[in-house]
């Protein structure tokens, strides 16, 4: 979206510096290293860091002008209050100038996969916009509609929170004309008092949507299925239940895919489970809403693939390997413990990282996952950090001996240890927070160990 800089001052009533109003904004940018000729960037305080030490860098890098609060700064800049606030104002104002649907993805878990996967299905007919990567709360959804290009025709964005009003906020930002729900569940209740409240925050996306607006619900889930009481405009529910409106029938799910029928069309796809059968509803589910026929769209969902580190399959020395390890909660695990359990592989070996962000469920959330994996016909629990011990103890309780259920600090001891367990017709999941970097196990797995000769120094 190009803005001049008179339009930026408009929308925040910036002060401005050393610059001509005329000049057309570029790109955006809060990152002085990747600042490209002709951006604007917004100088933003965070709690580790300060954006005003970088405006200079990122004038040398091309940047036309800095977005400041600090006075003492010099060179092109527009000064605000709050570099923040006026962020958000530039974006609503950008936002408001394109002018085009929206629709906006939030869950527990699913949500950039389903994104992508409303982004290709509407790509078949229109020029698609979508959140890139996870851009998906109150920095990254601004930075996202400032960057949809002026000829996009509909843009799909990500909402994500972690506190009650956040999803509010996003809504009130992006005026989505669709809001899309996965599901709810236990990812970040530490900021909550129960699973309930996390409900409630993400209902505030359908609270938010106008009147004549679409709500597009998981009828899967029973609190999902119920924001569609408070909602006036249009519903359309999706999932594998009789009352989903969009509803997989004939579904069969394989190691390397599904395939399913919705009113008679028959869909493959290789993404794993039936979560990621259900992704693909939500996604089918939207287009319907666009005119888009399902028979328009089978070789499209045919050619979908998992994000990185998003139920990525490959086979390693002949070992199945199951990389999820993006990012983790309670529901994600249970369901890729299912696919992994699915797998044709000898022993079915979990190494499953702490699911973080759960506060004072943590224990009891985490032994859950270790008595759902031994009783699931998991061969081999491997717990990494923190809270994923209870999970380990649980495991234990549940059946398995005490050498198949075991317990590491880092991803790093995690993975030296599977390189010495685990043999070929073995499948192994990797899954676990972000913040326990569940991928330097399976690196640590697969990647060439130095000979005796290259170690010596």
């Amino acid at each position: 979206m190009q803005l001049t800089l008179a339009q930026v001052q408009q929308a925040t009533g910036a002060h401005l510096f050393e610059v001509r109003p005329e000049i057309y904004v570029r790109g955006w940018s809060i990152d002085s290293r990747t600042v490209a000729a002709g951006d604007l960037f917004f100088a933003i305080k965070g709690e580790n860091f300060d954006g005003h030490q970088f405006t200079n860098a990122a004038i040398e890098r091309g940047a036309i002008a800095s977005v400041v609060s600090d006075t003492s700064i010099t060179g092109p800049r527009l000064c605000v209050p709050d570099t923040l606030e006026a962020l958000h104002h530039v974006a609503y104002k950008a936002r408001e100038t394109w002018g085009r649907p929206i629709v906006a993805v939030t869950g527990s878990a699913g949500k950039t996969s389903t994104k992508d996967i409303i982004a290709a299905l509407l790509g078949v007919r229109l020029r698609v916009a979508k959140t890139t990567g996870n851009f998906n709360n109150h920095i990254g959804l601004p930075l996202t509609l400032l960057r949809i290009p002026d000829d996009a025709e509909v843009a799909v964005v990500e909402m994500g929170m972690n506190h009650p009003g956040e999803i509010r906020q996003l809504t009130a930002l992006a005026a989505p004309q669709y809001g899309v729900v996965t599901n709810v569940g236990f990812a970040h209740v530490e900021y909550f008092a129960s699973i309930d409240g996390v409900a409630a925050a993400k209902r505030e996306l359908i609270e938010g949507l106008a009147p004549g607006g679409a709500a597009i619900l998981n009828a899967d889930d029973e609190r999902v299925l119920r924001f569609g009481e408070i909602h006036s405009g249009p519903v359309v529910t999706y999932g594998f239940s009789k009352q989903a409106s969009v509803r997989a029938t004939d579904v069969a799910i394989y190691p390397r895919g599904a395939e399913f029928s919705v009113d008679g069309v028959r869909f493959r796809s290789v993404l794993s489970g039936r979560h990621g059968v259900s992704n693909v509803l939500a996604g089918l589910a939207v287009a319907s809403l666009f005119q888009i026929k399902f028979s328009e769209l089978v070789d499209t969902v045919a050619h979908l693939a998992p994000g990185k580190m998003r139920g990525e399959r490959s086979v390693w020395n002949g070992i199945i390997l199951l990389n999820d390890s993006y990012n983790a909660n309670p529901e994600a695990v249970r369901s890729m413990i299912d696919v992994l359990c699915a797998e044709p592989g000898k022993r079915k070996i979990a190494v499953l990282g702490e699911m973080l962000e759960l506060g004072h469920m943590a224990e009891q959330l985490h032994r859950e996952a270790g008595a759902y994996a031994a009783s699931a016909g998991v061969d081999v629990v491997v717990g990494v950090q923190g809270a994923s011990r209870f999970l380990v103890e649980e495991a234990r309780k549940s059946g398995l001996r005490d050498d198949a259920a075991l317990f590491f600090q880092t991803s790093e001891e995690a993975g030296a240890f599977l390189r010495n367990f685990a043999q070929p017709r073995d499948a192994i999941l990797f899954k676990g927070s972000r913040g326990v970097h569940l991928e330097l196990a399976l690196n640590a797995l697969t990647q060439p160990q130095p000979s005796q000769d290259e170690t010596k120094t």
